[in-house]
């Protein structure tokens, strides 16, 4: 009998919204290399393990690919890029990183091929911008299971100078998106990265409300995957999978990150890593 599945998020928004920079947080390091832009890729699906980078094309067939070598595999004929990587978050989930939603020079095809595959979404949007018309008409085809496991952050917190333009934003944000997140976090992504082992640099961040609503989604997620198949996007009106009546116990590798009193790995991984592989 097959293992089920582990639950798929996506992680979404418009170009420079600080999706390159949410990934690497998650995984404890950057998955590609330092010179490849996501943003001009197709969609890079995220897996553990240890197997070879490939491309599936149009057409379901595979061909081995080289990290060094991504920007050259042709967009319009690749629906998904897949990476293998011994990163604990992915012990539990896959991560989908989307291109941006509204780059000029990319089809919106490029991604909503891909969208069927999806659980939920993480999804970011630029403090000094936020919420443009563009991502709430791109959101509004969200099915409802997605949405309501989905989490929006607003990134880039600390551009916003003053503790009154903050309060504006977000007031303004939640009032806008109102029922259509699971959870809205403030965050600034590149303070979460640089904070390492201090917990207040890492709070202030505002990463660690974060976090917390995400490994309780990944508990909700893990449970739902392995009652279907399907994916949440797919899923809806009479298919929908019910809630879990109770949050399951999350897998042992995934709550070490919370505990601070739990020891230490050999070779421990980077705070944000640690943090999100205890869910």
């Amino acid at each position: 009998m097959a293992e089920p599945r582990k639950p798929r998020i996506a992680l979404m928004g418009e170009f420079s919204a600080g999706k390159s920079t949410l990934s690497n947080l998650l995984l404890g390091s950057r998955p590609l290399p330092e010179k490849v832009t996501a943003t001009r890729l197709s969609p890079v699906w995220m897996s553990y393990g240890t197997q070879a980078p490939y491309r599936e094309a149009m057409d379901g067939s595979t061909e081995p690919v080289s990290l060094d070598a991504l920007e050259d595999i042709p967009v319009d004929e690749t629906r998904v890029i897949r990476l293998f990587l011994d990163a604990d978050i992915l012990d539990v989930i896959d991560l989908i990183d989307f291109p941006g939603i509204s780059d000029p020079n990319m089809a919106s095809t490029v991604w909503e091929r891909v969208l069927p595959e999806v659980d939920a979404v993480i999804w970011c949007t630029h403090a000094t911008q936020a919420w443009r018309q563009s991502e709430a008409a791109v959101w509004e085809t969200m099915p409802e299971p997605v949405r309501e496991h989905s989490i929006l952050l607003i990134t880039r917190y600390d551009k916003l100078t003053t503790d009154k333009d903050r309060r504006r934003v977000f007031k303004r944000v939640r009032r806008e998106t109102d029922g259509q997140f699971g959870g809205t976090f403030p965050i600034s992504l590149l303070q979460a990265l640089e904070a390492g082992d201090d917990y207040d640099k890492w709070d202030g961040s505002g990463a660690g409300p974060f976090v917390d609503h995400l490994l309780e989604t990944i508990q909700k997620l893990s449970t739902l995957a392995a009652r279907s198949p399907q994916p949440l996007y797919n899923i809806t009106g009479d298919n929908a999978v019910p809630e879990p009546a109770a949050p399951p116990v999350a897998p042992r590798r995934v709550t070490r990150m919370i505990d601070p009193d739990q020891p230490k790995r050999s070779r421990p991984p980077s705070r944000p890593s640690e943090d999100l592989n205890k869910s």
